[in-house]
């Protein structure tokens, strides 16, 4: 793909390590990896996936940039909304999934401080270790006097009573790969080719609880192809019984079920991230490349429910945000006209723009608690789309 840049020959020999890990899979596996597996090992294999290898993955050195990495005024809009929802949490704590380079947890500690709401414990879940690593960096730099209150677990807590973050961490889980051709259902999945030497698609017939999932969704006729996500599912369930008191609020890019699989989206959303550039390889470079899906949020909303959850609200992320201030937030940097201002313009405007991410992605809040204020949501909400 020459559009794309060449790794450097320590990268690509990572790589290849990389593939040698999933050739060895595919062989123990009879020939077929599903591409969930896939999916995983290629993220999350300790010391070779891209999240569990040490290679800069977040900001200009790295592969994407997420919205915290932007400005810190994402994280003092969302302040407001995190304030409301532990107000009603007695135990007050924060529980972040992923938290990339820290910088989300560093500002919000900051802004909450400000807003004289700091939460009692600000709990980070994270698998890579080289990103805890960064991320205790830069909450000590950033945002030293809240530091002692951060910890890093490995598996959720028991119980949760605040509100859990999950800010584009749902589209980076693995996702099952599924195909209608005809009436036959296909689980796509992943083989070694001899002929070209390389890594390749291939199918097989979906089981009876993967092909059940995909009939519900898909549309009614024609050949198809997209993914079901059961891990993130099952993910926000969990998390759904586990709190006590307060919300969960989801960040991420995607639709709702009639968007997600509407009849024209027939090749799925699945795409690679490498540096900086969007790609629709999967199998490209493996361990150096980021691999995401889209999110349905009707699925997510729907497994909440499963686990006593109310959707409190479903937007854009622009809406959401300006109903959080974010706009009074950019105003308290300066005069329209100055330095300041214009410096910090810049990223709210990628941050609310339709043609930007002010659309693309999207907010839930599912909530334990009825009496949470949302004013993420108090300028529109979607919800009924769901």
């Amino acid at each position: 793909m020459p559009e794309l840049p060449l790794p450097d020959p320590d990268a690509a020999a990572h790589s290849a390590r990389v593939v040698a890990r999933l050739r060895a899979e595919i062989a123990a596996r009879g020939g077929f990896l599903p591409f969930d597996r896939y999916m995983d090992l290629a993220l999350y294999a300790p010391g070779l996936g891209y999240y569990a290898a040490g290679a800069a993955k977040l900001g200009g050195a790295g592969d994407f940039v997420t919205a915290p990495e932007m400005t810190p005024l994402y994280a003092i809009a969302l302040a407001r909304q995190v304030t409301e929802i532990l107000a009603v949490a007695p135990g007050r704590e924060i529980v972040e999934l992923g938290a990339g380079s820290g910088r989300l947890a560093a500002d919000l500690l900051n802004a909450l401080a400000a807003r004289d709401a700091l939460p009692s414990r600000y709990t980070i879940l994270e698998p890579s270790p080289d990103l805890r690593e960064r991320q205790r960096v830069t909450i000590v730099s950033e945002a030293a006097p809240h530091a002692a209150r951060v910890v890093w677990v490995d598996t959720l807590p028991p119980a949760i009573d605040g509100a859990v973050l999950a800010n584009e961490v749902l589209d980076a889980l693995p996702v099952h790969v599924v195909a209608r051709r005809g009436d036959a259902w296909l689980e796509r999945g992943v083989r070694w080719d001899d002929a070209s030497d390389m890594l390749a698609w291939t199918e097989r017939p979906a089981d009876a609880a993967l092909a059940a999932l995909a009939a519900a969704r898909f549309p009614a006729d024609g050949d198809y192809l997209s993914e079901i996500n059961p891990a993130a599912e099952a993910l926000v369930e969990d998390i759904g019984r586990r709190i006590a008191h307060g919300a969960m609020v989801v960040v991420d890019y995607g639709f709702p079920a009639s968007e997600y699989y509407h009849p024209q989206r027939d090749r799925g959303t699945l795409m690679g991230h490498y540096r900086h550039r969007a790609h629709d390889n999967p199998f490209l470079w493996p361990g150096l490349s980021d691999l995401t899906a889209h999110v349905d949020f009707s699925a997510i909303a729907a497994a909440g429910a499963r686990a006593g959850l109310d959707v409190a609200g479903f937007a854009a992320q622009a809406p959401f945000l300006m109903g959080c201030g974010i706009l009074d937030a950019l105003a308290a940097t300066g005069a329209p006209d100055s330095a300041a201002y214009v410096k910090a313009a810049a990223p709210v405007q990628k941050l609310l723009s339709p043609a930007e991410m002010g659309e693309l992605f999207k907010v839930l809040g599912l909530a334990k608690s009825a009496a949470i204020a949302w004013p993420g949501f108090s300028l529109a909400d979607r919800r009924h789309r769901l």
